[in-house]
C-alpha cells in the first residue's frame, strides 16, 4: 500500500474514532427534554401515563388495553394510551399516541403501523394537510392524512372498507407531520443544546365506505380541533395576524 492509500485510510480512521467519542459524549452527557402533550409518572416504572380526554364533543369513549405485543417490542421507557371515541350515530375514531423516552427507535415511519394491521396505502391520495385549531390560539396543525383500503367479510359478504389516517409528531414547543423533519429536528436541537427532544407520535383513525372518505376526514377535523387542546401542550405558531398601530405623525 502506498503513502497515498495510508494517509486516505489514517484520515478515515481518525473520523470514525472521532464521530464516535462525540456519539458517546450526547449519549452520556444528554439530557432528556420535556413532552409535548400532559403526562403523570408512573410510580416504580420508567414509562409515563398519557392523558386523553374521556369526553369530547358528542363522543364517549373507551381506553383500549395496551397489547402485550405492542408495548413487548417497544424500549422499555416508551410510553403508549390507545383510545376509541364513538359518536351517537356511531361513527368511531382511535387515538393512538406512542411517547419516546432515551431510545429514539420507540418511533418509527407512521406507514408500517397500517401496512401491519393489513391495509394498503393509497400513496396518490396521502397529502399533507392542516387542521385550523383555536385554542391555546388560532393555528394551524400540520398533519399527515393517508387513504387506505382493506378487505374483509361482512355477514358473509366480501366489502372493502377504506381507512383514513392522521398524523402528527409533538414535542416540546415543536409540531410537524413528516418523519424526517422530526429527525432533522431532534439531531440538531440534540447537537446544538445536549438535550433530545421526547417526541410523541400522535395518530387518529377512521373507517368509512368508498366515497365517504372526504366527509369523514371533515369528521376527524373537528374532533381533532376539540380533543387536542386538552392533552398536547405544543401549539404552533399564532395565525391571528396583528396590524401594528401606524405611528402618529409629529
Amino acid at each position: 500500500m502506498d503513502r497515498r492509500k495510508w494517509l486516505v485510510l489514517l484520515v478515515a480512521l481518525g473520523l470514525m474514532t472521532v464521530t464516535a467519542g462525540v456519539l458517546l459524549r450526547f449519549k452520556t452527557h444528554q439530557r432528556l427534554g420535556q413532552p409535548g402533550i400532559k403526562t403523570t409518572p408512573i410510580p416504580g416504572s420508567p414509562r409515563l401515563d398519557i392523558y386523553l380526554p374521556e369526553l369530547t364533543l358528542d363522543y364517549t369513549s373507551k381506553s383500549v388495553p395496551d397489547a402485550d405485543n405492542v408495548l413487548g417490542g417497544l424500549p422499555k421507557d416508551t410510553s403508549l394510551v390507545q383510545r376509541r371515541y364513538v359518536a351517537p350515530d356511531g361513527f368511531g375514531i382511535s387515538i393512538n399516541v406512542v411517547l419516546m423516552g432515551t431510545d429514539r427507535t420507540s418511533i418509527h415511519k407512521p406507514q408500517f403501523c397500517l401496512v401491519g394491521a393489513g391495509w394498503t396505502i393509497d400513496e396518490t391520495q396521502s397529502k399533507r394537510s392542516v387542521v385550523p385549531m383555536h385554542r391555546p390560539h388560532d393555528y394551524d396543525l400540520p398533519v399527515m392524512k393517508l387513504l387506505a383500503s382493506k378487505e374483509g367479510v361482512f355477514q358473509e359478504q366480501r366489502i372493502k372498507a377504506r381507512g383514513v389516517y392522521v398524523y402528527w409528531f409533538v414535542a416540546d414547543n415543536q409540531v410537524t407531520e413528516t418523519h424526517s423533519d422530526r429527525m432533522w429536528r431532534m439531531a440538531k436541537n440534540l447537537i446544538s443544546t445536549g438535550e433530545l427532544q421526547r417526541w410523541a407520535y400522535v395518530s387518529c383513525f377512521a373507517v368509512c365506505r368508498p366515497g365517504d372518505e372526504d366527509a369523514t376526514y371533515e369528521r376527524m377535523k373537528k374532533f381533532i380541533a376539540s380533543s387536542v387542546p386538552q392533552f398536547q401542550r405544543a401549539a404552533g405558531p399564532n395565525t391571528t395576524v396583528q396590524t401594528p398601530p401606524e405611528r402618529a405623525s409629529r
